[in-house]
């Protein structure tokens, strides 16, 4: 069985990675925030990712760490560079297996998506230049690696804060107008989906580069009425807007999405609908 260590469990993606994984494998949790199941742990500190590397001796690291806070990455670029780019150079520099590593479509700049493997990447944020850096360090010095971009995760679960679906659903539910931009496209990822897939990475050796998103490419105001639609929720709530009229701090990538075709090819798998995705978390609620 193999050891595998899971940086990042608290999150979002953590939670269902612990739930695809724990059956087949033996599973080390380790995350910055504390939790009774978890190891803390600040991938920036290189001395206490050496001190984890030894005690846990992993066959496998997936690394969901990152600072992901775009905002936040525009305001702190020391703390994004710290978090997305020097603490995979740790990570990079103290495990010699299999390293899994999450990043993000941000690593574009929205011109001409969606993008595939191949496109050329020209971050226009501090978040998405800092995951870029970490991308390239892995690939310049990693031998066996998996690089898995993704966008617009999204689950629901009680505690997770960094939700876009509980967000919009806790928002609806309580008749609360929300304002939705609709020239940012992509398309968007239930948590369980990558999950899945990074499960089946773990038993392949299926190196590399890949794409993963669920199916649909759509802008934030289709997937949020899509999501009144499921839920029933009141779509009358759901405000159309541009990303302008946000003022966010940092720029994002309007016409992005992902293009998945390497990874079905090679993993032999297809992606579910956004739609298909939205059934299942609306059932699982209901249970």
């Amino acid at each position: 069985m193999k050891r595998i260590l899971l940086l990042g469990s608290n999150g979002q993606l953590g939670h269902s990675c612990k739930e695809h994984l724990a059956k087949d494998s033996e599973l080390i949790c380790a995350s910055y925030s504390h939790s009774k199941d978890s190891t803390q742990i600040d991938i920036s500190n290189e001395k206490k990712i050496i001190k984890l590397f030894n005690k846990t001796n992993p066959n496998i690291v997936i690394n969901l760490s990152a600072y992901t806070d775009v905002d936040g990455c525009e305001r702190n670029p020391d703390l994004a560079m710290r978090i997305n780019f020097e603490g995979v150079k740790h990570i990079c520099n103290h495990f010699n297996g299999h390293l899994i590593h999450i990043s993000t479509d941000y690593v574009f700049d929205g011109k001409f998506g969606p993008y595939d493997e191949n496109s050329i990447t020209n971050p226009i944020s501090a978040y998405g230049s800092s995951k870029l850096l970490g991308e390239n360090f892995i690939r310049k010095n990693k031998n066996s690696f998996t690089i898995l971009r993704t966008n617009v995760l999204y689950d629901y679960h009680a505690n997770t804060k960094a939700s876009y679906l509980k967000w919009v659903i806790d928002s609806l539910k309580n008749n609360k107008k929300i304002n939705i931009v609709d020239d940012q496209w992509n398309n968007p990822t239930w948590a369980s989906s990558l999950a899945n897939i990074i499960s089946i990475i773990t038993k392949s050796k299926n190196f590399g580069l890949f794409h993963y998103a669920d199916h649909g490419i759509m802008n934030r105001y289709e997937f949020t009425l899509l999501i009144a639609e499921i839920f029933d929720f009141d779509p009358s709530l759901i405000m159309r807007i541009k990303s302008k009229d946000l003022k966010q701090d940092a720029l994002r990538p309007k016409k992005s999405g992902l293009i998945t075709k390497k990874i079905e090819k090679e993993l032999k798998i297809k992606p579910p609908s956004v739609k298909s995705c939205l059934i299942k978390i609306k059932e699982q609620m209901s249970l």
